[in-house]
């Protein structure tokens, strides 16, 4: 069953992305992505993987985490499942960020989101150097002149 909720988180994220990605002004993009349903669907499946994976002796863990006793937790197919569906609620989340910032600033962002897909963090970082790049363009700090 865990295969399973793990294929169908992976696939539910797919359309977001898409969405962002190929046909970021379209009117109905702007619409699902600026909902909170996607995110509560992931958060509820997230809730429910937890519950089913997280034990008092992982619990304890994870409470004062060192490497060695993470590297335990994900060991086990449940915790990956619960790291995994973390990884894609959060990346889809700096996405949408990332998505509607640029949307808002009128900054590209198509590399940032494909970065953000694969590696999130990356994305985030590509559009926050981007945006400052497009900004300091856009808004020029004047020079004083010598008086």
């Amino acid at each position: 069953m865990l295969s399973q909720i793990f294929d169908v988180a992976n696939l539910f994220v797919l359309p977001f992305w898409a969405l962002i990605i190929v046909l970021p002004k379209w009117e109905i993009t702007r619409k699902v992505i600026s909902s909170p349903l996607p995110f509560i669907a992931l958060a509820g499946l997230y809730l429910y993987l937890l519950v089913v994976a997280v034990n008092p002796e992982s619990a304890q863990a994870l409470a004062n985490p060192k490497l060695s006793d993470i590297a335990r937790f994900f060991a086990d197919e449940g915790a990956a499942a619960v790291g995994w569906v973390h990884f894609l609620v959060m990346d889809l989340f700096v996405g949408r960020y990332i998505y509607l910032e640029g949307q808002n600033k009128g900054i590209i962002t198509t590399h940032s989101l494909i970065l953000g897909l694969f590696f999130g963090p990356l994305g985030l970082l590509s559009h926050l150097v981007t945006s400052a790049i497009v900004t300091r363009i856009k808004n020029p700090t004047p020079t004083s002149e010598p008086g």
